[in-house]
């Protein structure tokens, strides 16, 4: 992994022991928007995904340097309204009847998922601009999460697009269609004739249904590799040509937020057990579940801390393979498996680098009741 920057090093030893904390860069947030938007082609713009990253502090930033925010929920519409967003998306298959009523209510563009949501939105009274998402055959992506072309609740089949789009209710006008397809992509090369694919179906369907056609949203999946530095290189999709008159979506999340934050948890223990050297940290996948929840050993930096005012030997290994372990009582707590160190002592911090997305906000903090984790905001 990359090294850790200076001034993240110098936030996080600040911290009281035993010490447990998210850090998010606001200028790394700034940076990763920027370099994402100089990639885009032109008539594109790009929503930020709150899903991957809903603190209030991260939501406000990427407000200001995004062209909106794409949220899934009435909670996350409350921050996207609360950040002042210049645009909001709607999207998701389970939408309640409050959750429909205030996105209008907000201005927002609903990514309407199936018939009945149409009725139901129809049967509310309520009136808007609308685009469908669509679940299509297939995308030609790769990625850790398929959401197209395969049996999955998101979207209305292809197959069932033209029957749904001869009964639109009145009040309600489809604009474009949402092709949200994969999570985590690491092909440019490949998204950007996603992109392309996209673009040229969504006119042939919009052409051939009657579809005054203004919006084509692509979704997300701008994808980063946690077991390196890499990530999706961006620079195909600049080739992409968006027809004026169309505004191509993105809505990326990971992409903007993985490298903009760091989650760190002190050493309390080590201890070897039938043959294995576990790191025992407060913390663990309550706070950061990805690594459970995907399967992989996610990399980490010690960070070490000197002092040592105990009047007790202070627990050492060197040169060692360590399985970094929480303080959940369960076998399952794993943030990393087999990782070489050269020493850990009980007192240092293990920080890993690529947790500002999908970390805290897919964990399960309230099972035993720790304390949460402190939040740095730099």
């Amino acid at each position: 992994m990359a090294e850790l920057p200076t001034h993240v090093a110098h936030a996080l030893r600040r911290l009281p022991a035993p010490a447990c904390a998210y850090l998010y860069d606001t200028q790394a947030l700034r940076r990763r928007a920027e370099t994402f938007r100089a990639a885009l082609p032109a008539n594109t713009l790009f929503l930020y995904a709150v899903k991957a990253n809903g603190h209030p502090r991260v939501v406000d930033t990427l407000a200001t340097v995004c062209d909106g925010l794409e949220v899934a929920s009435g909670g996350e519409l409350h921050l996207a309204v609360n950040a002042g967003a210049r645009r909001i998306a709607f999207g998701g298959p389970a939408k309640t009847d409050t959750e429909l009523a205030a996105a209008v209510a907000a201005g927002a563009q609903l990514n309407v998922e199936s018939a009945h949501e149409l009725r139901r939105l129809a049967g509310l009274g309520l009136h808007a601009d609308i685009c469908i998402r669509v679940n299509r055959a297939g995308s030609g992506l790769t990625g850790s999460h398929t959401m197209t072309g395969t049996p999955t609740p998101f979207g209305v089949d292809e197959t069932q697009l033209p029957a749904l789009l001869a009964d639109i209710p009145a009040g309600l006008r489809v604009t474009g269609f949402h092709l949200h397809a994969v999570s985590n992509n690491l092909d440019g090369t490949a998204h950007a004739a996603f992109l392309t694919d996209a673009i040229t179906w969504s006119l042939g369907t919009a052409h051939k249904h009657g579809v005054h056609l203004r919006t084509v949203n692509a979704g997300g999946g701008f994808g980063v590799d946690y077991l390196s530095t890499a990530a999706i290189d961006l620079t195909p999709l600049s080739k992409v040509t968006v027809p004026d008159g169309i505004e191509l979506l993105l809505e990326p999340g990971r992409y903007l937020t993985a490298d903009a934050g760091w989650y760190t948890a002190e050493v309390l223990d080590l201890k070897t057990t039938h043959g294995r050297t576990f790191a025992v940290l407060r913390g663990g996948t309550h706070h950061f579940r990805l690594p459970a929840a995907w399967g992989y050993s996610h990399p980490f930096t010690v960070l070490p801390v000197d002092d040592w005012d105990r009047p007790y030997p202070r627990p050492t290994v060197h040169d060692t393979d360590i399985d970094a372990v929480g303080e959940l009582c369960t076998p399952r707590d794993v943030l990393t498996r087999g990782q070489h160190v050269p020493q850990l002592r009980a007192g240092d911090r293990l920080v890993f680098a690529r947790a500002g997305a999908y970390g805290w906000d897919i964990s399960h903090h309230e099972f035993l009741r720790h304390d949460p984790p402190d939040f740095v905001i730099l």
